[in-house]
């Protein structure tokens, strides 16, 4: 009974979607092995998954999934994880004196729920405030992806795009929304197709209200060409 109470706790608090750091969980030997050596492990523990779940693996369609999975796990869709794969995002002088605030929007988000490992699809909605430097926009693109790319939850993933923002652009005047949806929502349990989930974070002249609402008003125009 111990033991089944343990899991039902560990379960609440996947359901009921609790993180428990604006860091992502890694272990320190994280990065000892190589990711050939991770692909070897992973593609060996997918094989067993599949096989205690009674497929055949000789079967033409599945044999191969094993490796495909394997290597979308350590290749793409959690190479986020890897500091090395953290984007540089050089910065400029904003010499033309740009000081109202920058909004890129529409920014796809293809990320994993870490606690059923289903994906999350959606979009955020980024914007600064310059305090004399500027970023190149697709880099603001690529910090979104960068951290979206390992299991996540979503509100630190939006937490982590505002202090990475901030600590390249040097300035507390960063915001992010991101509208998503959760497979883990809309394909088990309870299965709602239509729900969405919503995360913001507020920095520096964001916390004002009239800038807030500026900038929520920004995301809201139409900009289908």
């Amino acid at each position: 009974m111990k033991i089944d109470n343990k899991f039902n706790d560990i379960d609440a608090v996947g359901d009921d979607h609790v993180s428990s750091s604006s860091e992502t969980p890694i272990r320190k030997d994280a990065f000892v092995l190589s990711d050939e050596d991770k692909i070897d492990i992973i593609r060996d523990d997918i094989r067993h998954i599949m096989e205690t779940l009674g497929l055949d693996l000789k079967d033409d369609s599945l044999k191969g999934t094993p490796n495909r999975v394997a290597k979308m796990f350590v290749k793409e869709i959690f190479g986020g994880l890897r500091p090395d794969k953290r984007p540089v995002a050089s910065t400029f002088e904003n010499k033309y004196k740009y000081g109202e605030m920058l909004v890129e929007k529409n920014i796809t988000v293809y990320s994993t729920c870490e606690h059923h490992l289903l994906p999350i699809v959606g979009k955020a909605h980024i914007a600064y405030i310059s305090n004399g430097t500027v970023v190149g926009l697709s880099k603001m693109n690529r910090i979104v992806d960068y951290f979206a790319r390992r299991p996540q939850v979503q509100e630190r993933l939006t937490i982590q795009i505002v202090k990475e923002l901030q600590r390249i652009l040097n300035t507390e005047s960063v915001a992010c929304v991101i509208d998503a949806k959760h497979l883990c929502v809309n394909s088990r349990g309870i299965r709602d197709t239509e729900s969405s989930t919503v995360t913001s974070e507020f920095g520096g002249k964001f916390k004002e209200k009239e800038v807030r609402r500026e900038f929520l008003d920004y995301i809201q125009l139409d900009t289908h060409f």
